[in-house]
């Protein structure tokens, strides 16, 4: 059968059934790469059907599938030296300019237009998804910021003591509209009318830790605990280091690059110690006991390293836990092989925590985001 790679096929292939009048979506072209791997190239009858399979999608293409399949892989097959379809592939990267491309407008380097020219793309994004913060470069950052931009926090939803009308019967009678629409029938109560409880977003309240231990972590997270800021309704957010600082107001902005930088003028300890435990006090003192965490999803945004007293950080989980809804712990520390939950404040606070996950790619985030909206559970 032929040579070469799945990759290299499956691309040159797709190029030739698109000539021959077949539209082929790109993602076909990764499916039939990925058939072409997993069955091999060793028999005819096996690379046919993995492109029928993921290729062509109406019959009315099935004809020239089978034309196209026959001059391109046939003629490799024999060696037939007619065969024209030398392909020029040339590989760029999501970060070349687009002036590069308008510039040559389709030509050779010898003034010719070339239309078996292959230009492929590949998206660095797949890469930054799984990759450690720490090991971000400042470009990698900023392409980063744009993937967490996406990001949507649904958070769970609880009862509310507010009702709405409901279909279905085995919800609370509404005695107050079937009354009246049995008025207007005579006083027959025709039709029945009930009631359910609405439900509303629990409120979400995120602490960030941007101490000097957590300084490779916490310019990413930053940008993650504003995209839920700015993307939801019932978001509050904090940041923890030697004192407790309020940032809901400075990361609301729409503009995140400008959210960011207000948030950073605001947080005056920034890099510095850390005092989780006095810190939790001043929330449960000032906000988290009057309400704002009562019922509320809390979470924490840290690798659990503190200069305070690891009984007064555990004295304070207590209280937290007692009121709030749940506790999440994001630590991004935890994906580093061999890891334990060994520095005291990590110790002191973990059996007060509901979920321990680990926070230090965007991928992680994801999982975070699934998790807050109660579609996963981990511990």
């Amino acid at each position: 059968m032929s040579a070469g790679s799945p990759a290299a096929i499956a691309v040159a292939f797709t190029h030739a059934l698109r000539h021959a009048g077949v539209a082929v979506p790109t993602r076909c072209t990764h499916t039939y790469a990925d058939a072409l791997a997993t069955t091999g190239l060793g028999t005819r009858d096996g690379v046919y059907w993995a492109g029928r399979a993921t290729l062509i999608h109406r019959p009315e293409d099935i004809g020239a599938y089978d034309d196209t399949f026959a001059r391109f892989f046939d003629a490799q097959r024999v060696g037939e030296a007619e065969r024209a379809d030398v392909l020029q592939v040339e590989l760029l990267t999501d970060r070349d300019d687009d002036d590069d491309a308008d510039d040559t407008d389709g030509e050779t380097t010898d003034g010719h237009a070339d239309d078996d020219a292959i230009t492929l793309r590949w998206s660095s994004a797949e890469t930054l998804r799984h990759k450690d913060f720490a090991e971000y470069t400042h470009e990698e950052l900023l392409d980063a910021h744009q993937l967490m931009a996406d990001l949507r926090f649904a958070g769970d939803r609880r009862a509310s003591l507010r009702r709405e009308s409901s279909p279905r019967p085995t919800a609370v009678p509404d005695v107050r509209r079937t009354v009246r629409a049995a008025m207007r029938s005579g006083g027959e109560p025709i039709a029945r009318h009930h009631r359910r409880r609405t439900t509303r977003l629990r409120r979400l309240v995120l602490l960030l830790d941007v101490s000097g231990s957590m300084e490779p972590y916490a310019r990413a997270l930053l940008r993650f605990v504003q995209a839920a800021v700015a993307g939801r309704q019932r978001v509050e957010a904090f940041a923890l280091g030697t004192r407790l600082t309020r940032v809901t107001r400075e990361l609301g902005a729409r503009d995140p690059d400008a959210a960011l930088r207000a948030a950073t003028d605001r947080v005056h300890d920034w890099s510095g110690g850390t005092r989780l435990g006095p810190c939790l006090r001043a929330f449960n003192d000032q906000w988290g006991i009057r309400g704002m965490a009562r019922g509320a999803t809390v979470v924490i945004l840290s690798d659990g390293w503190d200069r305070g007293d690891p009984a007064q950080l555990a004295a304070e989980m207590q209280r937290l836990g007692r009121v709030a809804h749940r506790i999440v712990w994001v630590n991004p520390l935890k994906t580093t092989p061999g890891y334990a939950p060994l520095a005291r404040g990590m110790a002191a606070a973990l059996p007060h925590v509901d979920d321990f996950v680990e926070g230090h790619s965007v991928d992680a985030l994801e999982q975070l985001a699934a998790l807050v909206a109660g579609t996963t559970t981990t511990r």
